[in-house]
């Protein structure tokens, strides 16, 4: 696992307005949290949380464990709709979609926004019915061929395709664990989306496995718009363009990832950084 990252070392940079700062602040807004509180029973999991997602670009989320990360990144494609006693508040709209309108067709959300998981979870299925399985639900290709050609665009976009093109029948379960994780990055993006979730998606990889999975984030970035949980600096320091800290269910702050790393403006950000606690 990684160490603490090192204590920042162009601490003489200044900021003022975390708004408007980075390269990202100038990209149209995908997702824009308004006010949104979790609440599992009588536990107050997220509280007050506003932030803007930009179009096109990698968001990582960071905190200690517990402080609602995952909470809120599952409320973005409304996973959190399937845990029972769990009631989210306040407004979450993609592009200028208010995503727990009534109105909005949860299956059709979760193809605008796709999910990796922190454990490569494929089908038991063939590698081939694993990539193919979302574009079938949603009626994505009428023939064969449009089917064969969505799966090997997929696997391409997850640096995958050259690596298994000559074993598309055989399990997917039977891949490593890096390729089990592009398998399923592959099955995400087959569908098309918009948004993908990622949840440590590397947590449970080795390190040459990670980097290719870095390596994969940053391709992407220029079709989709991605939002990372890590608990990695280093990670979040790599792949994001923009940064947000939670901290026992509340948004600290958020900004370009070299202002949240080289000065933050709350205490908290700069001890979680610099590794005094997490």
């Amino acid at each position: 696992m990684d160490q603490p990252a090192s204590p920042p070392t162009k601490m003489g940079v200044s900021v003022t307005s975390r708004a408007t700062e980075g390269s990202a602040a100038a990209a149209p807004v995908k997702v824009s949290a308004q006010n949104v509180d979790v609440f599992y029973g009588e536990k107050h999991a997220i509280k007050g949380v506003s932030i803007n997602i930009p179009e096109r670009s990698v968001t990582a989320f960071i905190g200690p464990s517990g402080c609602g990360k995952s909470t809120f990144l599952r409320c973005i494609n409304r996973m959190n709709d399937l845990i029972e006693g769990c009631r989210v508040t306040g407004r979450i709209l993609l592009d200028d979609d208010d995503i727990n309108d009534r109105s909005v067709d949860v299956v059709l959300l979760r193809a605008r926004v796709g999910m990796v998981f922190q454990k490569p979870n494929p089908f038991p299925k063939s590698i081939y019915d694993n990539v193919a399985y979302g574009p079938k639900i949603h009626g994505l290709a009428r023939t064969r061929a449009e089917m064969d050609a969505i799966v090997e665009q997929s696997l391409r976009k997850a640096a995958l395709w050259d690596e298994v093109k000559d074993r598309l029948k055989e399990p997917g379960t039977g891949l490593s664990g890096g390729q089990q994780q592009r398998l399923c990055i592959a099955r995400a993006i087959a569908v098309s989306p918009e948004v993908i979730l990622m949840d440590e998606p590397c947590s449970a990889l080795d390190p040459i496995a990670t980097a290719r999975i870095e390596e994969l984030i940053d391709e992407l970035r220029q079709n989709y718009t991605i939002i990372i949980v890590t608990h990695s600096m280093q990670q979040a320091a790599r792949v994001s363009q923009q940064t947000a800290f939670f901290h026992l269910g509340n948004l600290v702050e958020t900004g370009s990832t070299e202002f949240m790393f080289t000065n933050p403006h709350d205490q908290r950000t700069q001890d979680y950084i610099t590794g005094r606690f997490g």
